[in-house]
């Protein structure tokens, strides 16, 4: 059995690579106490394994699977990259630069001074600062150096096993520190962090009645509901539609009544519609809104039919200048806005807390529920309707890719050095102009998230898992050679440049604690200590701060897989 596997695999190195994606997952995703290796750590190490086997796969078969990857990276961050160069997001975007720079310096200091040789150096960049693309970068720029066939498959070999050895610590040991050592850094303690962060929400949710002090987050869930109304409510004589949705306004209650029942009959309500005792109204908004005004509203009953009617939901991306940098509160009173409820706010695939005091942001992508008739209108307000579907804009996509690949092909020489961006770095930038064109025209250029998933996910996968395959003779030599050394320095370059971005951040830059942590998560080019800083404090807040510094990192740290490479080849 196994002979004719093996024999099947050589003959179809297809299988190889897809048995590696199988099972690279599998145990990428077994948890261990809530420690995960990760699909990227799985995959290249399930790789190495078969790849003992002797398996040759075409080299040129990953270029292309990385090359989806870097365009749909650039792609879904090129809004947020830009913004953050700009007059508001230019702290964060400065302070994200600061922090990567000082990872490449420490890295190229680091590798000097232990004699680590240039692939070995690279993969230390990479793993240590969870930036996966480093790879691919690292790898075609030393095949442009003026060396061996030789020499260059030694250093290209090199990478993986220096990324495997550091990646681990990379990402648990700063998800670790962010969120243990970053609380206390920030604040003196975990709860007094969650104070602070409280009082943020607080401030940036605006004013609220006594009764809504316990609830964290007034726009977050939208509910449809039925009540027989009271005389409380409309008095003996009763009161416009008008009238009651100020009322519910002036006590900080963002609600709309929808239609009423009357006798028996259902009639579609308007502004000057009289609500007397005894009517049924049907009320759409937010659902703590609803709930903390049970008692002015009345006795809720169960009226299906007076609540069948059509809602949508749609999402919407924040094209319309007069919506940009405007906080949610000027749209939640907004008459074009009337009847319509927000439930979702994301900020480069990142969720943002949905709060009155919330800044929108050019590329945002908010999803708003209403009937379509009022929907209409407020997406006239904010920009232009996200048409959803399956269907991905190839040309688009493919053009992107072609002008990008071309662009980093193109050479300059400094001094006598001949200086590329790469295919690779030509196709990240090609796909931040290109997300940013779609961000400001989006009625072209569609590629659903689904496909930029699949696309980002796919082809990094698949090319991780082909460098393993080809990699495998030199890394268990080459673990055996720099192992402890390597994990030692990880633990150093993972660590030092966020013990640097705490200090910026609190002492140079003075960012809100919570915000820091997210922007010393995003500098770190890696979800996973948002989402651990995110579980400490119980808050979406470092959130805002992560979405700027994680596309500028993004960026920074893959083009510094170029420079590692020049500075190790020729310092």
């Amino acid at each position: 059995m196994l002979p004719w596997l093996l024999e099947t695999l050589r003959k179809y190195p297809e299988i190889a690579i897809m048995l590696t994606l199988l099972l690279g997952f599998a145990v990428g995703k077994i948890r261990i106490k809530g420690f995960t290796l990760g699909t990227v750590t799985g995959v290249l190490l399930v790789g190495i394994l078969i790849g003992s086997w002797h398996i040759d796969i075409p080299s040129q078969t990953k270029s292309v699977f990385f090359l989806f990857f870097l365009f749909c990276t650039g792609y879904g961050i090129g809004p947020q990259f830009f913004a953050g160069l700009k007059k508001d997001g230019l702290p964060i975007a400065l302070f994200s630069f600061i922090v990567c720079c000082s990872s490449l310096l420490l890295c190229w200091g680091i590798a000097s001074l232990l004699h680590f040789e240039t692939g070995t150096a690279a993969g230390f960049m990479s793993g240590s600062n969870t930036c996966s693309a480093i790879i691919g970068v690292a790898s075609n720029t030393i095949n442009e150096l003026n060396i061996s066939d030789d020499q260059k498959n030694t250093f290209i070999n090199q990478i993986p096993v220096a990324y495997a050895v550091t990646y681990i610590f990379g990402t648990a040991g700063t998800s670790w520190f962010l969120s243990v050592i970053g609380p206390w850094f920030m604040s003196g303690s975990r709860q007094k962090l969650i104070e602070e962060t409280k009082e943020l929400e607080a401030k940036v949710s605006g004013p609220a009645e006594e009764e809504e002090e316990n609830i964290k987050n007034a726009y977050d869930h939208v509910a449809f509901r039925a009540y027989l109304v009271n005389a409380d409510l409309t008095g003996s004589e009763g009161k416009s539609i008008g009238q009651i949705e100020q009322l519910f306004q002036d006590k900080k209650r963002i609600l709309y009544i929808l239609r009423v029942r009357r006798e028996g009959k259902v009639t579609e309500a308007s502004q000057d519609f009289i609500v007397k005792p005894g009517d049924i109204i049907a009320i759409g908004g937010q659902r703590a809104a609803a709930i903390a005004s049970g008692s002015l509203l009345g006795k809720e009953v169960a009226d299906s039919e007076l609540l069948n009617f059509p809602v949508q939901t749609v999402t919407v991306i924040i094209s319309n200048r007069a919506a940009w940098n405007r906080s949610l509160r000027n749209f939640l009173k907004h008459p074009e806005f009337h009847g319509v409820s927000m439930r979702k706010l994301t900020r480069a695939g990142v969720e943002i807390p949905l709060n009155a005091g919330t800044i929108l942001r050019k590329g945002d992508m908010i999803e708003l529920v209403g009937i379509q008739v009022e929907l209409e209108k407020a997406i006239n307000v904010l920009g232009f309707k996200e048409r959803g579907g399956v269907e991905t804009d190839i040309i688009y996509l493919a053009l992107g890719i072609v002008l990008g690949t071309l662009f980093g092909s193109l050479s300059v020489h400094v001094g006598n050095v001949p200086v590329e961006l790469s295919t690779s770095g030509g196709s990240l930038i090609a796909g931040l102009f290109f997300g940013w064109l779609r961000g400001a025209y989006p009625r072209f250029g569609y590629i659903p998230p689904a496909s930029q998933w699949v696309l980002t996910k796919l082809g990094l996968h698949i090319f991780i898992a082909i460098v393993g395959l080809t990699a495998s003779e030199g890394f268990l030599t080459g673990l055996k050679t720099e192992g402890l050394t390597l994990f030692l320095a990880g633990v150093v370059l993972s660590l030092s440049p966020m013990v640097l971005a705490l200090f910026l951040s609190k002492y140079v830059f003075k960012f809100h604690p919570a915000i820091g942590l997210g922007a010393c998560a995003g500098a770190h080019d890696e979800s996973a200590p948002l989402l651990a800083v995110q579980d400490a404090i119980n808050s979406k807040v470092p959130a805002l701060g992560y979405t700027v510094a994680y596309a500028v990192a993004n960026i920074t740290l893959t083009t510094s897989g170029v420079i590692i490479v020049l500075l190790m080849h020729h310092g």
